[in-house]
């Protein structure tokens, strides 16, 4: 089974701020509702360490291979609850430059394997709240003078 949740808000600010934020990952438990932590280096084909707490659901800590990692554009990740086809989510972040000061920030997840269907009622409600909180304080944040 296959599942994808897809979360954009518009952010008045450029790619380059918005991007500083987001990987400043020690920074993440000051203002990040939803991924309380990151650690590790983001290169693609390393591993990192990401724990999550979607609103009113358990959080968990799971180790992600970094897939794309492409300044001010693209960061991508792939998860998989034990082993790979029975829960991975790829998890991406986008910015996307209207060139007029604005960005659009883009955050999905597509998820596969059997035990989706499981999660499917969780992912629509709480990790989706998840993402929206998050991005919505992301825009928050970028938008400070």
């Amino acid at each position: 089974m296959k599942k994808e949740i897809k979360t954009e808000i518009l952010i008045h600010a450029r790619p380059e701020k918005i991007w500083s934020i987001l990987t400043t990952f020690d920074q993440y438990p000051d203002w990040n509702p939803f991924i309380k932590s990151i650690s590790g280096a983001a290169i693609v084909g390393q591993r990192l360490m990401v724990r999550i707490a979607p609103p009113e659901a358990n959080g968990m800590t799971f180790k992600p291979t970094v897939l794309a990692f492409e300044p001010n554009k693209e960061f991508r990740w792939i998860g998989h609850l034990l082993f790979s086809g029975l829960f991975d989510g790829e998890h991406k972040f986008e910015l996307i430059d209207h060139g007029n000061g604005t960005t659009t920030f883009i955050q999905s997840e597509n998820f596969k394997g059997i035990l989706v269907s499981l999660f499917a009622k969780q992912l629509d409600n709480n990790t989706k709240r998840g993402f929206i909180e998050m991005n919505e304080q992301l825009k928050a944040l970028a938008e400070k003078n």
